[in-house]
């Protein structure tokens, strides 16, 4: 499992490739058209998908001549489980962690 959350991570890292899943999330896209708002090359946006590929993000396949994206969300749910067993800590609230302090050393002199 280690590997797989690498692997997702890795391409969640890139700030293309997390544009590129969200645009799939609307519907699947041509690989031209994924790469239609981008400045870089074809070659470029097609090494991108296949990192998202590799990490299970998104599918392709091809339909007649055209090469299409599929999101793929469950590929995310393990992230997401890692992820959620940090959201057991509280925040911490600086303010009042500061006016603790404060109360604190003003107790002690």
């Amino acid at each position: 499992m280690s590997d797989t959350l690498d692997t997702v991570f890795a391409a969640l890292a890139d700030p293309t490739r997390r544009a590129i899943l969200s645009m799939l999330l609307e519907d699947d896209m041509a690989v031209t058209d994924v790469a239609e708002p981008f400045e870089m090359s074809l070659a470029a946006i097609s090494k991108h998908l296949t990192i998202l590929t590799r990490a299970g993000l998104i599918q392709q396949e091809k339909r007649g001549r055209v090469k299409w994206c599929k999101l793929q969300p469950d590929a995310l749910r393990a992230a997401s489980v890692w992820m959620q067993g940090f959201g057991q800590f509280e925040p911490v609230n600086l303010d009042a962690f500061e006016r603790f302090l404060e109360e604190e050393l003003r107790d002690g002199e």
